[in-house]
């Protein structure tokens, strides 16, 4: 069974923390502050979600990064060779306190992500719902918030699915980061979007 983290304890780190922890899954999370500093998180959260140290958090199947984007390179350094493990970019480019897009020169921030994890396979999900809406109970009356993941490797693609749909979201899979990535970056046309669908299955 692939192992799980997240790096980054702020509001999204915590949001994805609760739904791990509800849906039985187990998850690491860490921050830069070190594993005491989330003592309090986990022993609400219970079992399912460890506090650890940043290298451990880097050294998991699945890593989830919930960090600023700024910080990205600082919060991998410490990552041992990504060898094809999936990297989630939970990430948004965006300036503060006004909430633009970042100037990227037309590159798309998840490609950026992509080049500070050489030889991991990089999946833009989680990222374009606000933190608070994010942490509410992804089950809509009969419809499931909707949950879009992109990237460059298909399988990665899915595998990251089926990770969504076991948090209860309903996943849509929307291809290459160039492509479907572009609707989710920071601005794009599905960002702040709150929308729910009927969950699909989804086979790895």
């Amino acid at each position: 069974m692939s192992t799980i983290a997240i790096v980054g304890a702020g509001a999204i780190g915590r949001a994805l923390s609760t739904h791990f922890a509800r849906a039985g899954i187990d998850v690491m999370i860490a921050n830069r502050a070190g594993p005491s500093s989330l003592a309090n998180l986990t022993a609400d959260l219970g079992k399912h979600v460890r506090a650890a140290s940043i290298e451990q958090a880097l050294a998991a199947d699945i890593v989830f990064l919930a960090v600023p984007f700024p910080a990205v390179k600082d919060a991998v350094r410490a990552a041992p060779r990504w060898k094809g493990r999936v990297v989630v970019d939970a990430t948004n480019a965006l300036d503060l306190p006004d909430f633009t897009p970042s100037d990227l020169a037309g590159r798309m921030s998840t490609h950026l992500v992509a080049e500070t994890v050489p030889g991991a396979r990089v999946v833009k999900a989680f990222n374009t719902l606000p933190a608070a809406v994010l942490a509410q109970d992804p089950a809509q009356g009969n419809r499931r918030r909707v949950i879009f993941v992109s990237g460059d490797d298909d399988r990665a693609n899915y595998e990251v699915a089926a990770v969504v749909e076991r948090l209860g979201f309903a996943p849509i899979v929307l291809g290459k980061v160039a492509e479907g990535g572009r609707l989710q970056q920071w601005g794009g046309a599905l960002t702040m979007q709150d929308m729910a669908h009927r969950p699909i299955s989804l086979k790895t």
